[in-house]
């Protein structure tokens, strides 16, 4: 695009949206330029409409110019789905100031959000009514961004991801339609949900501007503990008797091997580490939630009995340590998992999910392929065993390593793809999505009958191609 007409397209926006709404000064979009992991680009501009309408009128523009749009939540994502390619001509469409809508009705339990509204902010104001939107992140991303990537979180075992907590949308299309499905119903029988469309596919078939979510009632108490186990198959064991004796009130099994967890000690001092020097091959963190007051059921009481009774009885065997301990405390470990492993040295973070009855095997599976070949790596795999999925983080020191970072990258995704979606019948990404990152094992393992329907959407919904990074079809 050449610079008289670039400097049009920046005057038209600005005329529809006024000048603070419409960035395009380098220092300005250095944020809408940069994925938080993967992605980086050169934007034409970033463009922050505040209503719907607005958005519709942008998207009319950029087609009437020719112009891709990539739509833009809080930039959180971790494929390089949100960011612009490097041609310099794309626009970020940025949801940041669709932000104002939150409407909670406490008789549906539901709430009414635009798409730029962070999770924090639906989280406080939910709270207030003593309710909360199921989805837990470790990032705090936008609504439209958890509908573009159908986040789920650490409570999907509870309470499921995005897909099942979604009741409505309003989509803006790509020549500027608004397409209204703001419905509150949990009942609808009537043919095809057209909602799901627009969830997990990045934005590539629409900008998600209001969503109505299914909100459930606030715990009024947690309890966790930390459970040590010496084996993947333990773990396994563990999952099946909480579910068969605590099914009700389990709301997250989150798992942290050795390798993964050690790091956090080391470099989080004030964190408390309960198990001392010698660290269990497996450390489960075991939350259990209820609305019941703990004088109608004391819930640390249920927790730590029923995890006493286990190391009795022969379900027990392979549990090595059970901690008891406040939810924020054990949680802060959780989430500094990811932070930790940044400190070790270079990472290679994959989101793998494979049946749940697979697991330990897959993980075993990955860890022998690791070492048969880059003897350098370390596996730190943890993540939500509860539901299936696994973050396998492969670790190394550049120094230690015989080519660069890149290379290393580019041999090792393919090899631990293909043996958790070929022989584990698993999924290259679990929760992250698509995007750049992972377009071409999109296109190595999706069947062509479902590339077919997608082309087949993209064409009607989007024909000129304009819209996101991600490739369906």
């Amino acid at each position: 695009m050449s610079g008289p007409d670039r400097a049009a397209v920046v005057a038209s926006l600005r005329g529809l949206l006024g000048e603070d709404a419409v960035l395009t000064e380098p220092h300005e979009l250095v944020r809408y330029e940069q994925g938080w992991r993967y992605g980086r680009g050169s934007a034409l501009a970033a463009v922050r409409p505040s209503r719907t309408e607005d958005v519709a009128r942008v998207l009319a523009l950029a087609l009437s110019r020719g112009i891709r749009v990539v739509p833009q939540g809080a930039n959180t994502g971790l494929v390089g789905a949100s960011t612009p390619d490097e041609s310099g001509e794309m626009l970020v469409l940025s949801l940041e100031r669709l932000s104002r809508l939150l409407d909670i009705d406490a008789v549906d339990r539901t709430v009414t959000a635009g798409g730029g509204v962070l999770l924090s902010q639906l989280d406080a104001a939910l709270g207030e009514k003593g309710l909360m939107f199921p989805i837990d992140l470790g990032a705090d991303p936008t609504v439209g961004g958890m509908v573009a990537t159908n986040a789920g979180g650490t409570r999907l075992l509870r309470y499921g991801d995005v897909r099942q907590n979604l009741l409505g949308l309003e989509v803006v299309l790509a020549d500027g339609t608004v397409l209204d499905l703001m419905t509150a119903l949990r009942k609808n029988n009537t043919g095809l949900d057209a909602k799901q469309l627009f969830v997990g596919t990045s934005g590539v078939f629409g900008v998600v501007t209001r969503a109505v979510l299914r909100v459930v009632p606030r715990p009024a108490q947690r309890a966790t503990a930390l459970v040590g186990a010496a084996s993947g198959a333990t773990v396994l064991q563990l999952l099946s008797h909480l579910e068969r004796s605590l099914g009700d009130v389990l709301t997250a099994f989150e798992v942290i091997s050795g390798e993964a967890l050690a790091p956090v000690f080391r470099y989080q001092p004030r964190l408390r580490n309960p198990f001392g020097a010698s660290l269990p091959a497996y450390t489960v963190l075991v939350e259990l939630a209820t609305t019941l007051s703990a004088d109608r059921l004391p819930l640390d009481e249920v927790l730590e009995s029923t995890l006493g009774a286990l190391l009795e009885g022969e379900a027990g065997e392979g549990i090595t340590d059970i901690f008891p301990g406040k939810p924020p405390e054990l949680w802060d470990i959780r989430h500094h998992v990811s932070e930790s492993h940044r400190h070790e040295g270079e990472v290679l973070g994959l989101d793998i999910s494979v049946p749940r009855s697979s697991m330990a095997s897959f993980v075993d599976a990955a860890r022998a392929l690791v070492a048969a070949r880059y003897a350098f790596m370390r596996v730190c795999d943890f993540g939500h065993w509860g539901d299936g999925g696994v973050h396998l983080n492969l670790v190394w020191k550049k120094d230690d390593a015989p080519g660069p970072t890149t290379e290393l990258k580019a041999e090792l995704q393919p090899l631990v793809y293909d043996l958790a979606v070929t022989r584990f019948r698993g999924s290259f990404s679990a929760e992250h999505g698509i995007g750049p990152h992972n377009q071409a094992f999109y296109d190595r393992y999706t069947p062509e009958l479902v590339r077919e329907v997608c082309r087949t959407l993209k064409a009607r919904l989007d024909p000129h191609g304009l819209l996101g990074t991600t490739r369906l079809g």
